[in-house]
């Protein structure tokens, strides 16, 4: 009964059109990639936590196709929203399409055999970055939907976060408070990279959490040591190119 993780699957069976290939061709046939990983690693007893951007489809019925191929695979799966899962547009209605062996946290958290998980997706902070650790590259058809605000107006990213920081700990005080291990997910990461304290790390601490796993980094060098432990809670990046498309194992 091992926990898992991993983030940014960018799924695209319903909107074939939005495959991930033009980010580099380490995402060539990249769902093939972790339906062999997870396979082999993963068994219908395991827990497995995916930290948002989950899939491209615009709606529920859209992402159908998305969430089944993910339901097919081993294991309990709990999901938070990232920023491109458009298809999540409310808590009741992306619970409508989903198959038995997945669960959503918004607002809430969830327990799992002695686990508590709670979640939130967070967003930009200007308390850290991480420019200097990224290899950017062009994407012709990258764009910022309607549907999102301007994430570089300064004040609209302030506001966002604050709310994000409010529904993460609404969540948290959801938590089991009797559970042995207290997990938290968030997409946008919750701390720089050399973790220094910050307005997420200090509720965390708060709430007594012991790992908090999160996506939403690309191309990041991978020859540059980020995160890790701070005042006893470990920091993990999991989006999946990070991980070459292999789930990581959090717990035994």
């Amino acid at each position: 009964m091992a926990v898992w993780a991993i983030a940014d699957l960018h799924l695209s069976f319903g909107v074939p059109d939005k495959a991930m290939d033009l980010f580099g061709p380490q995402w060539t046939d990249h769902p093939e990639k972790i339906k062999e990983h997870w396979l082999s690693l993963i068994s219908p007893d395991d827990l497995v936590l995916i930290a948002g951007d989950i899939s491209w489809a615009m709606t529920p019925e859209q992402a159908k196709p998305d969430l089944n191929w993910i339901g097919q695979l081993p294991g309990t799966k709990l999901l938070i929203r990232g920023n491109h899962d458009y298809w999540w547009t409310s808590l009741s209605k992306a619970e409508k399409v989903l198959p038995p062996s997945m669960h959503l946290i918004q607002n809430n958290a969830c327990t799992w055999k002695n686990i508590s998980v709670a979640g939130a997706r967070l967003w930009d902070t200007p308390e850290y970055a991480f420019g200097e650790w990224i290899d950017y590259r062009d994407n012709p058809k990258a764009k910022i939907l309607a549907t999102e605000p301007d994430p570089n107006l300064p004040a609209e990213t302030l506001r966002l976060f604050q709310r994000e920081l409010s529904r993460l700990e609404t969540s948290l005080k959801a938590m089991d408070k009797h559970a042995d291990t207290r997990i938290v997910m968030t997409h946008y990461p919750p701390i720089g990279g050399l973790l220094l304290e910050s307005e997420v790390s200090k509720l965390l601490e708060k709430y007594h959490v012991d790992i908090c796993v999160f996506g939403h980094l690309h191309n990041l060098q991978q020859n540059v040591p980020l995160f890790g432990k701070r005042n006893e809670i470990s920091y993990y990046l999991t989006a999946c190119d990070y991980l070459n498309f292999i789930p990581l194992k959090l717990l035994d």
